[in-house]
């Protein structure tokens, strides 16, 4: 086995039970001693039992779930980590249906746990810089395979799917997300938006990129309508693998991905390949990912509304 990953075996020997799970929680979201959720104070907490903890100046009683995304779950949270080591080790994701039968949950139990998951997968971790790769993608069902009921009749296409937009910094992250459309002004803002002033980007020769080379940026295009992919260092191969990777994420392990969902699965993709990088170690993924969700608290209603 690889030095930079450990079993599932390893993993229950490390944390077999709820309560070692809280101490693993506690350590990496309190490194410095208990701290309160809502005001942040330090000096006036006392412990209490099963974890509990009560903050004397604002008169809170918390637990290491209080504000992150495990608050008011009866899940115990050797499970969540269970979870989150599948999320970050399973290339393209698992379904609630899995995860279900591995925690012992029901599906619907699963499936909220595992939005959650992805609630924390978003943010924003600063600008890409140096070589940055941009390309869209649609994503959604063929006309042909839906039912009479929901065909669109409209024709072939990008017609009935959802935009994404991805944006790769070669050696570095990659940042997603859906875009209402694919013009000018969309596309160039989300750029601006994730982009330093002075690097190189690397795209195809969609319309809405014309007039990025110039003052800001340095501008490079593949013609994909040609036939080209590469020409010696400019291609946008590192991006089109996103797209694949979340496709078949897509269509093998989740089946059927709503528009109004798309974003988190979208984040969970990026996540797992920047902070999930293989070359990490497990543990390091983990503590990635536990650092992750602090104040990413999501309600069912909010998830469902």
């Amino acid at each position: 086995m690889s030095q930079s990953t450990i079993s599932t075996f390893q993993l229950f020997a490390l944390i077999p039970d709820a309560e070692t799970a809280r101490l693993y929680l506690e350590a990496r979201l309190w490194p410095n001693g208990t701290i309160c959720p809502t005001c942040a104070g330090q000096d006036r907490i006392t412990a209490r039992k099963g974890g509990f903890y009560r903050c004397n100046k604002c008169k809170l009683d918390f637990t290491v779930r209080t504000g992150t995304i495990f608050e008011r779950s009866h899940v115990p949270l050797h499970k969540w980590i269970y979870a989150m080591y599948l999320m970050v080790t399973a290339r393209k994701g698992i379904s609630s249906l899995q995860l279900a039968k591995e925690i012992g949950i029901t599906q619907k139990s699963a499936w909220f746990m595992l939005q959650r998951l992805r609630e924390a997968c978003g943010g924003n971790g600063g600008k890409l810089a140096g070589i940055v790769e941009v390309d869209e993608a649609f994503i959604g069902g063929k006309e042909t395979n839906r039912h009479e009921s929901k065909k669109h009749k409209t024709g072939r296409g990008t017609i009935g799917k959802t935009a994404v937009m991805g944006l790769r910094q070669r050696g570095g992250r990659t940042v997603a997300m859906t875009i209402k459309n694919t013009d000018k002004e969309t596309i160039q803002n989300a750029i601006f938006d994730n982009v330093e002033i002075g690097s190189t980007l690397m795209t195809d020769e969609h319309s809405a990129y014309v007039g990025l080379d110039g003052i800001f940026y340095k501008h490079e295009t593949v013609s994909h309508v040609g036939g080209e992919y590469a020409r010696g260092p400019v291609s946008t191969n590192g991006i089109e693998s996103v797209w694949a990777l979340l496709k078949r994420g897509i269509y093998g392990v989740y089946h059927q991905v709503s528009a109004k969902h798309l974003d988190r699965y979208v984040d969970e993709v990026s996540f797992r390949l920047n902070a999930g990088n293989v070359k990490q170690h497990t543990l390091e993924r983990l503590d990635s990912f536990v650092a992750a969700v602090d104040g990413k608290r999501l309600t069912y209603a909010r998830l469902t509304a």
